[in-house]
């Protein structure tokens, strides 16, 4: 396919409804508002060509960005590139699950994550602890730096609720994730969700909720799930 072709494809898709929730999440012009089932349809056809992915994300049309997130090949992807995406990553989609979850999936996850999570700009630090955050799902635990996610851990029990907005979620969820993926550091990080107990988001006018983070890692550990990684964050 080619570059007009996916655009034409991708608006084909869209709905006024599916742009409307977009718009209240945080999504602006240009995009056509499809839903991601439905983009996934093209994935086949475009992961083909690396270059039309990249066009794609810098098209700067949401919806092609998000499937740009879904077609690129993580492990080809150059540092460089991922950020100069971070920096388009202009909400909280394309930063905490696109540039995300492809960077945790790159041969830099650890050094992007930790770089951006020092960012003063909320959407770079927001892919930073998301990328951290998915990166610990997915990588063998003889793998990770436990005495510095032991850090980060500490990070979120005494900053948390002084954080920027979408950076608390995104902490959040980082302590769910290191309990729930990370078996020799299951009970530290649930200790440090007994400890920030309830995290407040503002989600604008959304259906969203920000999860309990001990009620969310009880209900992994009911399972037998934790420790269980998961094979791709890509979704």
């Amino acid at each position: 396919m080619t570059f007009d072709e996916v655009l034409r494809a991708l608006e084909g898709m869209g709905s006024e409804q599916t742009k409307s929730t977009y718009v209240r999440h945080g999504a602006r012009e240009p995009f056509f508002g499809v839903k991601i089932g439905d983009m996934k349809k093209l994935v086949k056809e475009v992961k083909k060509d690396q270059e039309l992915v990249y066009k794609l994300y810098d098209s700067g049309n949401h919806d092609a960005m998000y499937l740009a997130g879904l077609t690129v090949n993580p492990n080809t992807i150059t540092k460089e590139r991922l950020r100069h995406w971070v920096k388009q990553a202009y909400w909280y989609s394309l930063a905490e699950y696109t540039v995300a979850n492809v960077t945790a999936e790159s041969p830099f996850a650890r050094e992007l994550a930790v770089e951006w999570m020092q960012s003063p700009e909320e959407m770079v630090a927001v892919a930073g602890w998301s990328a951290y955050a998915n990166y610990v799902t997915i990588a063998p635990d003889e793998e990770l730096d436990l005495t510095e996610i032991r850090r980060l851990l500490e990070q979120v029990r005494k900053t948390v609720h002084e954080e920027r907005n979408r950076v608390r979620y995104t902490m959040n969820t980082f302590v769910i994730c290191v309990a729930s993926y990370v078996a020799p550091l299951t009970e530290e990080a649930k200790a440090v969700a007994e400890a920030i107990g309830a995290v407040k988001v503002d989600v604008g006018d959304t259906a969203c909720k920000v999860p309990l983070a001990s009620d969310y890692i009880a209900k992994v550990q009911a399972r037998g799930k934790i420790g269980t990684k998961k094979k791709t964050c890509i979704c």
